[in-house]
Formats: structure tokens, C-alpha cells, sequence
């Protein structure tokens, strides 16, 4: 499979190709459990914090998954760095946070990626799994991945 160099934030579509469980990649702090009625999703995840905490362990399995990490590959480190802030401005803008996402929209990012259901379907799993990694509770994971499946058609087969 040949796979073009990505847009500088060839993200969220595997980034967010997401909307689908295992232990923190790294040293954060798993968010605290909170009550589904503590406010916006934003807080009950544990803010800002606590998402870039699952987007650096989200981030991390995808570039260690052979089927993704080629949309990442070409890639400078700085590059990579700015996908994941933009992940987590896009994450934490649309869980009620006060982040804005400056990015560009899906559709375009995604454009000539190839990225297909098969990729989709791995990126939601790894999501899952840092969301499960950092105990972010079911009706919390739900609005989050609900968010997320509402790109699908914007990222799958551009």
C-alpha cells in the first residue's frame, strides 16, 4: 500500500478516525472518575490535562500500529507534535473546553490519505483503548466517540 506524505495534520482522521482498552502509555495521571452529571464533558473527563493524556497515548499506539503508523511516517517530529495539539485542541473544543480547533476541516485533511473502514476501525479501537486506559467511564467514552463517528464519512474514502 502506497500512502502520499500527509498534510502537516493528517490527523484527526486517524487521529479521530477514532470512536471505538489497556494501561497509560505514559506517566499521566489517569483523570479522575466523575459524575455524568458534573457538568460538561469537557470536566467530567478531567479537562485539559487528562485529554492530552489520552491523545499522547491514542498518538502512541497509532504510530506503533503497522496499518496506520504509514500515515504518519513521513513525518518530522515537529510535525507529528502539531497533529497531536491539534488533536487535542479539536478534542478538547468539542467536549466543551476552551480550546479552539484552528485546523483545517476533516474532509480536506483527509483527501487522497486512502484512509479506509479497516483504518477507521483500528484507530476507533486504539482510542477505546486509551480511553479505557485512563478510566474514562462508558456514558463519557459514548458522547466522545458519538463526536467522533460524526467525522467518519468527512475522513473514510476522501
Amino acid at each position: 500500500m502506497t500512502h502520499r506524505r500527509p498534510p502537516l495534520i493528517p490527523a484527526l482522521a486517524i487521529t479521530l478516525l477514532a470512536a471505538c482498552h489497556a494501561g497509560p502509555s505514559s506517566g499521566a495521571p489517569a483523570p479522575a472518575a466523575a459524575s455524568p452529571t458534573a457538568g460538561s464533558l469537557y470536566h467530567r473527563v478531567g479537562g485539559y490535562d487528562a485529554l492530552a493524556a489520552v491523545v499522547d497515548d491514542f498518538l502512541g499506539r497509532m504510530l506503533k500500529d503497522p496499518d496506520i503508523e504509514p500515515f504518519f511516517h513521513d513525518l518530522e517530529p515537529a510535525e507529528v507534535q502539531r497533529v497531536r495539539q491539534m488533536l487535542v485542541d479539536q478534542l478538547c473544543e468539542a467536549t466543551g473546553g476552551p480550546c479552539v480547533y484552528v485546523g483545517k476541516d476533516m474532509r480536506t485533511v483527509h483527501t487522497g490519505l486512502g484512509i479506509t473502514e479497516r483504518h477507521w476501525s483500528k484507530a476507533v479501537a486504539h482510542l477505546t483503548a486509551s480511553l479505557n486506559a485512563f478510566h474514562v467511564g462508558p456514558q463519557e467514552q459514548g458522547e466522545i466517540l458519538s463526536a467522533v463517528a460524526a467525522l467518519k464519512d468527512q475522513i473514510v474514502g476522501q
